[in-house]
C-alpha cells in the first residue's frame, strides 16, 4: 500500500510542531539548518557475483530543523533535501535498509538520486512529575538506546523516559507506518503491521558502573502471501510474536568521558515467541507460496567489550559477540535482532559512531559470531580517530546469516566469512553554536570533516569465485548553522 496519506499525516503533525516551537519562547536559538556533504565510494558489494553494486559518488543533505518549548511542553521537527549524483548514503540511519531493499530488485522501496523527507515531528510533555529527567514524547522520533544493538532509528511512537543520576527508565510502543520519503512508496515488509513495545531500565550501584534490564516485544499481525500466489520483495515472509529479553552491566563503555582506566560491557540477551514462516516454490522464474509452516523461536545473543584508556590520548579494546543459529523446520535457534537496530555506537572510546560489526560488512547478529580488536587516539577536542579489526564466522554453516551490506551468497559446510580493517579520522572546527537541548538528537557537533571506511576480505563461506577485497569509504563535511 502507498504511504503518501501517511506522508500527509507526517507533514500536518510536523506543522503542528512548527506552530508550537513558533509560539514558544526558549532561550537561545529555535531554528537552524544541518548541511551535510558526502562522498562515497563502494565496490563491490556482491562480490563480483552479479553485475553493479558500485557507488562513486557524492551528495548533499539539508536538513532544516525548529525546536521550542512554553512551559512544559516542547516540539520538534526536522526535514530533509537530499540530491546526490549515485544512490549515496548520506543518512545513516535511513539509507542502509532501504539501499539493501533496492540492490534485491525492489521496485517499491528503490532510492532516487533527489528527495525529500522528514526525519523527525513530536510533542514533549515534562510535567507528568517534579523530576527534571522525566518527560512523555509523541510522534516520529529517534528511539535509541547507547550500544545500538536494540533501537537506534526514526519511527512513529509514544515513548516515556525517566533520567536521572541513579536510575534511568524508557518506555513506549511504535509502529512503522511510512518511510516519510518522497522517492519510497512501500513499507519494508517486516515492517508492515508490525507492533513494537519496548523498555528499559538500569541503576548505577557505584560510580560509573551501571546494570540493567531490557524488554522488547514485536507483535506482527501482517497477511503471510496465499498458496499459489507470486511471492515478490515485497511480500511478507514471517508474522507472529517475538520477545526479547537482555540483562546488561555497562562501566562506561559508550562514554568517551569517562575517567576509569577500564571500561566494560557485558550483555546477555534471550529470544523466544512463535512465528508463521512462508513456505514458497519456484515456477520458472516466479516464486510461488505453497503454505506457510508454524516455528517456535528459542535464540540467544551475547555481547562483551573491555576497552583499556592508557591515558588522555590513546586507547585501546577488544570485542566479541555471537548471535545463535541452528534449527529445524518446527524450531529456530537463530537469533534475530528487534528490527529498530542501527548497531552503531562509539564503542572505541571516541566520539565518532562506528558500525559494530564493520563500516563494509555491517552484520546483522543472526548467526554470527564477531571478533574485534581496535585502537583509538584523540588529540584534544579536535582530531579524533579509530582503526578496528574484525574477524567474522557462522555459528551454523548451512544457515544464512542475517542482513548485511553483502550480497552474495554463502556456500553450505564453510564457516569463515572473513574479516575486515576499519578506519575512521574526524577534525572536529567549532561547538556550541546549538543549543543543549538539541544534543539529545544530534548527535555530532557544529562542524566536522570525517573519513569512515572498510576494507572487507571475504572468506571460504563466500567461495572461490568471489572477489579478494571489497570496500565502502566516505568523506563527510558537516556543518551546522
Amino acid at each position: 500500500m502507498s504511504n503518501k496519506p501517511w506522508i500527509r499525516a507526517g507533514l500536518g503533525l510536523s506543522l503542528l510542531a512548527v506552530g508550537i516551537a513558533h509560539a514558544a519562547q526558549p532561550e537561545g536559538r529555535n531554528f537552524g539548518l544541518d548541511v551535510k556533504i558526502t562522498a562515497q565510494s563502494e565496490d563491490d558489494r556482491d562480490l563480483g557475483t552479479r553485475d553493479g553494486g558500485d557507488v562513486n559518488g557524492i551528495g548533499l543533505d539539508l536538513r532544516p530543523w525548529v525546536y521550542g518549548e512554553r512551559g512544559e511542553w516542547s516540539a520538534f521537527a526536522m526535514g530533509q533535501a537530499v540530491t546526490a549524483t549515485d544512490i549515496v548514503e548520506t543518512d545513516t540511519l535511513e539509507s542502509s535498509d532501504i539501499e539493501a531493499d533496492a540492490s534485491q530488485g525492489n521496485n517499491g522501496r528503490e532510492p532516487d538520486k533527489s528527495y525529500l523527507a522528514m526525519r523527525e515531528f513530536w510533542v514533549d510533555y515534562g510535567g507528568l512529575t517534579a523530576y527534571p529527567g522525566e518527560h512523555l514524547r509523541f510522534g516520529r522520533q529517534r528511539v535509541r538506546s547507547d550500544e545500538g544493538t536494540w533501537w537506534d532509528t526514526n519511527i512513529e511512537a509514544l515513548r516515556w523516559s525517566f533520567d536521572t543520576t541513579l536510575l534511568r527508565a524508557h518506555a513506549g510502543v511504535a509502529e512503522r507506518f511510512s518511510d516519510y520519503r518522497t522517492d519510497i512508496d512501500e513499507l519494508a515488509p517486516e515492517d508492515e503491521d508490525r507492533q513494537h513495545f519496548f523498555g528499559d531500565i538500569s541503576t548505577q550501584w557505584r560510580p560509573g558502573h551501571w546494570v540493567g534490564a531490557k524488554l522488547h516485544h514485536s507483535h506482527d499481525t501482517g497477511d503471510l502471501p496465499k498458496v499459489g500466489e507470486e511471492v515478490d520483495e515485497l511480500s511478507k515472509r514471517t508474522t507472529g510474536d517475538l520477545t526479547w529479553l537482555g540483562l546488561e552491566a555497562d562501566g562506561g563503555f559508550f562514554d568517551r568521558r569517562s575517567t576509569q582506566p577500564l571500561n566494560y560491557w557485558a550483555q546477555a540477551t534471550w529470544l523466544t515467541g512463535d512465528v508463521d514462516e512462508l513456505s514458497q516454490t519456484t515456477v520458472g522464474d516466479q516464486n510461488i507460496a505453497s503454505g506457510k509452516r508454524n516455528v517456535d523461536v528459542d535464540a540467544w545473543a551475547l555481547d562483551l567489550g573491555l576497552r583499556w584508556n592508557i591515558d588522555d590520548q590513546w586507547k585501546v579494546g577488544g570485542a566479541y559477540a555471537r548471535g545463535s543459529g541452528g534449527g529445524d523446520d518446527d524450531s529456530s535457534e537463530q537469533f534475530r535482532q528487534t528490527g529498530l537496530e542501527s548497531n552503531r555506537s562509539n564503542f572505541t572510546g571516541t566520539e565518532a559512531r562506528m558500525h559494530r560489526f564493520g563500516e563494509a560488512f555491517r552484520g546483522e547478529l543472526s548467526n554470527l559470531q564477531v571478533a574485534t580488536a581496535f585502537t583509538s587516539w584523540q588529540m584534544g577536542e579536535d582530531y579524533d580517530a579509530s582503526l578496528v579489526y574484525h574477524r567474522f564466522w557462522r555459528v551454523d554453516d548451512n544457515q544464512d546469516v542475517g542482513q548485511s551490506g553483502i550480497i552474495a551468497p554463502l556456500e553450505d559446510g564453510e564457516k569463515d566469512i572473513g574479516q575486515e580493517m576499519d578506519l575512521v579520522v574526524t577534525r572536529y572546527f567549532k561547538q556550541g553554536l546549538l543549543p543543549a537541548s538539541m544534543a539529545e538528537h544530534l548527535d555530532e557537533r557544529s562542524a566536522l570533516v570525517r573519513l569512515r571506511g572498510g576494507v572487507f576480505k571475504p572468506g571460504d563461506a563466500y567461495g572461490s569465485g568471489t572477489d579478494s577485497l571489497m570496500h565502502r569509504a566516505f568523506v563527510d563535511v558537516i556543518w551546522r548553522f
